[in-house]
């Protein structure tokens, strides 16, 4: 009991309150926004989407288990009950590796909005698992802006104007994939501190990525690297593992149909910044759909923080209750 209840109050410097755990996921969101954005530039600089997304994978892994020596991962690795391996090993494999070689696969070909758009329905699909399999309660006002999400991105990208094909078929199996691993990662977070997760979850499922080099014959590709692809690896690398430390502290403190719908604010950033590249302002279609997805999540964090004060309300009430019956 003790080994897991101390966690948070040493090695933790931000509270782990439904409040902040929103506060991560808008800057997972704009982080994401700027990565989706400068990997379909980046992805295309090198020469294969596998052999840019092991290295930048690495460099991502490299961090995070810097980052986690430091304020004592190998403690808290030591700490994960045998039991929960399994689902860790798990999370490698269909988050922190193959999906991976999906999404910059289909990217390399995919246009950045298309990309942002299919990414991005990753909320529909977690918020479908939540229920079942975290006993996550979706209210009329969650439901509610959830459609409004959709309907935000049908007006930022709609229909006719996305094109579908074998890219963005990879595309949606990453993201299915990133669904369940979102689940997997929602369980373990209980008793395994967020940034030795991200660690795990990036430097496990990195051989599998150098395994696939290999086997395809890229490996040699990676000797081959120029000074700018390096460049570009390190840059979207550091990104990557900001994005993903802070995506798991979100996941640490709030519900993951939450955090994930909250993520899709990272297409108007997205969005804002090609705009900014071409020259050209977006219509007011596409204007309003970045105005209706940003009011959406509003309306699924207000509803988060009001389930979140009225659990809390409850507890305190019933705290006098239990301490008169012991």
């Amino acid at each position: 009991m003790s080994a897991i209840g101390i966690h948070p109050r040493r090695t933790a410097s931000i509270p782990e309150t439904s409040d902040w755990g929103i506060a991560l996921a808008v800057a997972a969101a704009l982080i994401s926004g700027l990565a989706i954005y400068l990997n379909a530039f980046a992805v295309k600089q090198l020469p294969d989407a596998a052999v840019f997304t092991t290295v930048k994978n690495g460099v991502a892994a490299a961090v995070l288990v810097m980052g986690s020596l430091t304020v004592g991962g190998a403690r808290d690795l030591r700490a994960i009950d045998r039991r929960q391996w399994p689902a860790v090993l798990a999370v490698a494999v269909v988050g922190g590796s193959v999906p991976f070689v999906l999404f910059f696969t289909g990217l390399a070909a995919a246009s950045a909005p298309s990309a942002a758009f299919v990414q991005k329905t990753l909320f529909i699909w977690v918020a479908l698992l939540a229920v079942p399999f975290l006993r996550e309660a979706l209210g009329i006002a969650t439901v509610s802006g959830l459609a409004l999400l959709v309907i935000g991105q049908t007006l930022v990208l709609p229909p006719d104007g996305l094109v579908w094909g074998s890219d963005e078929t990879l595309i949606l199996a990453a993201t299915l994939l990133w669904a369940v691993e979102t689940v997997l990662v929602r369980r373990l977070l209980a008793g395994i501190p967020s940034h030795a997760m991200a660690a795990l979850r990036m430097a496990l499922g990195l051989p599998i990525l150098a395994a696939y080099l290999v086997i395809a014959g890229k490996a040699e590709s990676v000797a081959r690297l120029t000074p700018g692809q390096w460049a570009w690896t390190l840059l979207t690398g550091l990104i990557l593992a900001a994005y993903v430390a802070t995506w798991f502290a979100a996941l640490k403190r709030a519900p993951a149909s939450v955090v994930t719908s909250v993520l899709v604010v990272g297409v108007v950033a997205t969005g804002a910044l090609n705009a900014l590249t071409r020259g050209t302002a977006p219509s007011s279609t596409v204007v309003a759909g970045y105005l209706l997805i940003v009011a959406a999540a509003a309306l699924i964090i207000a509803w988060s923080r009001s389930a979140a004060r009225r659990v809390a309300g409850a507890l305190r009430r019933a705290e006098p209750v239990r301490a008169r019956a012991g």
